[in-house]
């Protein structure tokens, strides 16, 4: 099932090790990304598949946006984006959001979103 956009759609997982593609949506401007986000962890990164969202911990506490600046610091880093095409689109006052990758092409964002929950699986460095 595809959406208008030709990505797949919501909560997707075709059972062929693509799980990834079930966590955003292609969107015209990029890749939009859903997140669960814990906000105040002891520890930051990635941990893997909450529900229909990649499930991220960050340090920083939930307070005038700083848990929103690391996520999107994380999400850089995990996915070797420039923070400058990164921008939350929605949730910003809530641990379910949604994150746009500007520009970034769907197929290349699906292989680095499934290399980033490979690497959350096998409990290395995120």
């Amino acid at each position: 099932m595809t959406s208008e956009a030709g990505g797949y759609g919501r909560g997707a997982d075709h059972g062929d090790g693509h799980e990834a593609l079930g966590l955003f949506d292609a969107g015209r401007g990029g890749p939009v990304l859903r997140l669960h986000v814990q906000p105040g962890a002891k520890h930051e990164g990635v941990v893997g598949v909450h529900g229909n969202a990649l499930k991220l911990r960050v340090r920083a506490p939930a307070t005038s946006g700083q848990a929103n600046h690391a996520v999107l610091r994380l999400l850089a880093r995990e996915f070797g984006a420039l923070a400058a095409s990164l921008r939350l689109t929605g949730g910003e006052t809530s641990r379910d959001k949604r994150a746009l990758f500007a520009g970034v092409p769907a197929a290349d964002f699906a292989d680095r979103l499934a290399r980033v929950l490979a690497r959350a699986r096998a409990g290395g460095p995120t």
